[in-house]
């Protein structure tokens, strides 16, 4: 069993800038999708950023050029910096990872219901 635990989270005013982290216990380098998912609360959960076995990496709309996704292969950690933080971020954040099957497309275009593993989440908050 996969296991991913997620750090990093905490309470910031407006503009400022947090850094996740997601460490996970097996060795994903060649063959694993993994994404930053965030709910709300009282919506949907929806993804923030994925990233593939080669760093490809898309972000959400919404976080474009404040967030970026990063993963060091060595320390199976991936991580999410968030800078610019608005009140609309707040979020309970969750990283997730699956085995990936070409049959499936490309890794990057994974809907939600494919990720198999999932950390339990670390709560952000920005205050204005």
């Amino acid at each position: 069993q996969v296991q991913l635990a997620e750090s990093g989270g905490g309470s910031v005013h407006t503009g400022g800038s947090l850094r996740l982290s997601c460490v996970v216990s097996e060795y994903t380098v060649n063959n694993f999708c993994m994404a930053w998912f965030r709910q709300a609360p009282g919506k949907e959960r929806e993804l923030v950023s994925s990233i593939s076995a080669t760093n490809t990496t898309i972000l959400s709309d919404s976080v474009k050029g404040r967030f970026t996704m990063s993963r060091d292969k060595a320390k199976n950690t991936l991580y999410l910096q968030m800078n610019s933080l608005k009140p609309e971020d707040t979020a309970t954040y969750f990283c997730a990872a699956v085995r990936y099957q070409m049959s499936w497309g490309p890794c990057v275009t994974l809907p939600q219901y494919r990720y198999a593993y999932w950390g339990q989440g670390t709560q952000v908050t920005v205050s204005s």
